[in-house]
């Protein structure tokens, strides 16, 4: 099957970013590498974030509310280590490999790391289908970039649930009529 289409979504915190980029790869018939972010969970209260590899399942811990030492976003100390060892080297393996490559997600706690910004460019500069979430209030050149330069979804509560389907269109490259 080819990928072609290069899309992002953005949406506010807790919205359901990941969970609908969850979706879209649960189709089970796009070739993607790439990383995701997940909540940590303990006792139904979020400590802190998971950065995976979405081609191996490779885990790191992003951020905690635990760590002690790493940049501080929010309550949550950044693991930037762990975001380069397993999110960025997952982002550039699919780009080697020629998939529909994931970033999830372009904000704070990933921008705490100086090899993040360079690697979404490569995924920018690249003919790979991208699948790329901001975070809404990001303010940063990269994430205005490619909220400009690809096709934009706004994931909203009332959304959210019906995107999947559009979004997965818009990965394979099939023309809005077709959705």
């Amino acid at each position: 099957m080819s990928i072609k289409g290069r899309v992002a979504i953005t949406g506010r915190p807790g919205v359901g970013k990941t969970t609908l980029i969850e979706r879209i790869l649960a189709t089970g018939d796009l070739d993607a590498g790439g990383m995701l972010t997940r909540e940590i969970r303990v006792c139904g209260r979020r400590v802190g974030f998971a950065v995976v590899d979405v081609a191996t399942g490779t885990e790191g811990v992003l951020a905690h509310v635990h760590r002690t030492h790493g940049p501080k976003v929010g309550r949550y100390t950044v693991d930037v280590d762990a975001l380069e060892r397993v999110g960025i080297a997952a982002i550039r393996a699919a780009l080697r490999r020629k998939r529909l490559v994931v970033i999830d997600e372009i904000a704070p706690m990933e921008l705490c790391s100086e090899a993040f910004v360079p690697s979404v460019e490569e995924a920018l500069a690249s003919g790979c289908a991208l699948l790329v979430a901001t975070h809404a209030n990001a303010d940063h050149p990269i994430a205005h970039r490619v909220r400009q330069e690809l096709e934009l979804y706004r994931v909203k509560l009332g959304n959210r649930d019906r995107l999947a389907d559009e979004i997965v269109g818009a990965v394979r490259g099939q023309p809005p009529s077709r959705r």
